[in-house]
């Protein structure tokens, strides 16, 4: 791990990053805000109690490697890796620029990005043999990746899965964040997913489900990994698009949008008084 927080600094955490978050989006008029809202726990639990993973050992062969294949959602992300000292916080102000290498999607011109993604499907693939890899070499590193459920339509990711299956490859992760939205709707409407978790299984994974913003939850959930020797590990856990704004939760219009000045400041208020809550 990298370092221990407290359940209640990562709760603090966690809404610290959604401050943040908004206010990066909103200063670079662009940004995938539901997707953001719903995997920034996750993020969040990661880098600070999962990872064997810092800026100081980034460049080792041992660390732990993430890989977000949700690359959309990559605005989460950078808040993160900014706060962990990956890169200073000052250049989030530099998100979606003329010549930024701040894009869309990640990038591995930015320091503690594994692998450019944003193709979606292409992630678990990557990350399936990244896992051969350090099966290959002996190495005692896992590999971490984030899948949006919506990406799950992409055939390339059950090819993955039947891999990382047939490999017996345990080393590897993989999290589907289960906010039932997509760009254009609801998930079950546009190409049903459920039953997941059996779909998973049959696939020859070994699955957990939680609740993917209960912070000691997916600490204990991701920290246990891996659920069962010789099978790789999928953790569903299950999100609300939009999660923290009341206003923006569960609406497929925050797939991308940005708020205005008035939803901005109604957004950063609420976030106020769930941290007063949360430090009470």
């Amino acid at each position: 791990m990298t370092h221990t927080m407290t359940e209640l600094e990562l709760k603090t955490k966690s809404i610290q990053y959604r401050k943040t978050l908004l206010r990066c989006i909103k200063r670079a008029k662009a940004g995938h805000t539901g997707g953001d809202l719903s995997c920034i726990d996750i993020l969040n639990v990661l880098y600070n109690r999962i990872l064997n993973v810092s800026p100081e050992t980034f460049d080792d062969p041992g660390r732990d490697r993430y890989v977000q294949s949700k690359g959309h959602s990559v605005e989460a992300l950078y808040v993160v890796l900014a706060d962990r000292g990956f890169f200073p916080e000052s250049d989030l102000e530099a998100l979606c620029c003329y010549r930024s290498r701040y894009v869309g999607h990640p990038t591995r011109k930015v320091r503690g990005i594994e692998q450019n993604t944003g193709a979606l499907g292409h992630g678990l693939a990557f990350s399936v043999g990244v896992a051969l890899a350090g099966r290959m070499d002996g190495a005692a590193y896992k590999v971490y990746t984030l899948l949006g459920d919506g990406e799950l339509a992409e055939g390339s990711n059950w090819e993955s899965m039947l891999t990382a299956a047939h490999y017996r490859l345990d080393n590897l992760v993989a999290i589907a964040d289960r906010n039932t939205l997509q760009i254009t709707g609801r998930t079950e409407d546009i190409c049903a997913l459920e039953p997941l978790r059996q779909k998973f299984e049959a696939f020859g994974w070994a699955v957990r489900e939680v609740d993917g913003h209960d912070v000691a939850a997916l600490t204990d959930t991701l920290g246990a990994a891996p659920f069962e020797r010789g099978k790789p590990s999928m953790v569903i856990a299950r999100t609300v698009k939009g999660k923290g704004i009341s206003f923006m939760e569960n609406d497929p219009k925050w797939h991308h949008h940005v708020p205005t000045d008035e939803q901005y400041e109604r957004a950063q208020q609420e976030l106020d008084r769930l941290l007063r809550e949360v430090q009470a």
